[in-house]
């Protein structure tokens, strides 16, 4: 069990003018509401890089490539130069160099990784995206850049790589960490968290689906995982404040193949560089 950390990172607080403006436009006119929270739901935050993550910045070949399914461009990581591959997918308002630790670590295996700043993140232009352009655009960096060993995802990123394996992602073994898992969970919590009406988050949803003509449900994580049968190794924090464990414990009970590793007081994000996680990976992997 990795060493206790006190006080994990709090989950973000939208700030108090979107919740007033929210609250406006919702007593104005329930449909421009749900295009407002929809705008907000599928807009990222674009964080400037930490210094902890400029070696992989520095050291990995970058490039914009295509999505063609989505007519949008990604940036893409390639560091190291081994043939065995390992995809690594950021969680929602990260980025490529997002999971460095973990990749520093694979590189030492001897592997290379390759990373990308999904649509509208980091260094990939456009300002807004969703669940289903995670999976593409992972699908198609398969096409590219694969075969891949193994794939290691974090919480959106996590979520995304379960539905890519489902569509037929050709990896050996999964990682997800902090993932999400019901769709309209998460929904629920953004509406929440914006002080709404819980019927907003079903008009949400209703959007979404009408947008990109298919069912949200779909994407949930553990639905995706019904239909996985490589070994997959869940990790999250059983206090993790932005994604319940309980999200964690529901996916693993769908697996075919799965095992669950609990940490405590590692939060949503600390749990990226701890090394007894990283160590449990690699082993994984292995």
């Amino acid at each position: 069990m990795p060493k206790k950390t006190p006080n994990p990172k709090q989950s973000f607080k939208i700030p108090r003018l979107i919740l007033q403006v929210s609250k406006f436009i919702t007593f104005i006119s329930p449909k421009l509401a749900t295009l407002f929270v929809a705008k907000l739901f599928s807009t990222p935050i674009k964080h400037k890089i930490p210094k902890r993550e400029l070696d992989m910045d520095r050291n990995s070949s970058q490039k914009l490539i295509k999505i063609p399914s989505l007519n949008k461009q990604v940036m893409i990581y390639q560091y190291g130069e081994s043939d065995k591959k390992i995809l690594l997918s950021h969680g929602w308002s990260g980025r490529g160099t997002h999971l460095f630790k973990i990749a520093d670590e694979l590189l030492k295996e001897g592997y290379s990784t390759i990373s990308f700043d999904a649509p509208a993140h980091g260094k990939s232009p456009g300002k807004t995206t969703i669940i289903s352009e995670f999976v593409a655009t992972i699908l198609e960096l398969e096409k590219q850049f694969g075969p891949f060993e193994a794939a290691v995802g974090h919480s959106l990123g996590g979520m995304s790589l379960l539905n890519a394996t489902k569509k037929g992602l050709a990896i050996n073994r999964l990682v997800i960490i902090g993932s999400g898992d019901i769709i309209q969970d998460i929904l629920d919590d953004f509406v929440k968290k914006l002080e709404l009406k819980p019927s907003t988050s079903k008009q949400l949803r209703v959007h979404f689906e009408n947008k990109f003509g298919e069912e949200m449900d779909r994407y949930s994580a553990h639905e995706s995982a019904r239909e996985v049968s490589i070994p997959v190794l869940i990790i999250h924090d059983k206090h993790d404040t932005e994604v319940p464990v309980a999200a964690a414990i529901h996916i693993y009970k769908h697996l075919k193949n799965g095992e669950l590793f609990l940490t405590e007081g590692l939060g949503h994000r600390k749990i990226l560089e701890n090394s007894e996680v990283i160590e449990k990976v690699i082993q994984f992997i292995n």
